[in-house]
């Protein structure tokens, strides 16, 4: 009895990891693309200013001075 629980436990966790790696796949086409969007609008940002887009987003402390 101990023989089969253990093969059922076994076929259950190669059941779960399949299961996983599933749903994994199937978000990286939506994170892709997102990623995508993201990437494009800093490069359309960077474009329209002509500045490095960590310039654009930097924090400026309040006593900095403007270059």
């Amino acid at each position: 009895m101990t023989e089969h629980h253990d093969t059922v436990k076994h076929i259950l966790d190669w059941v779960s990891i399949a299961t996983a790696l599933g749903a994994f796949v199937e978000l990286l086409p939506a994170l892709a693309a997102g990623l995508s969007v993201v990437w494009t609008l800093m490069r359309i940002a960077e474009m329209v200013t002509g500045k490095p887009f960590v310039e654009i987003i930097r924090w400026k402390k309040p006593d900095a001075v403007d270059k």
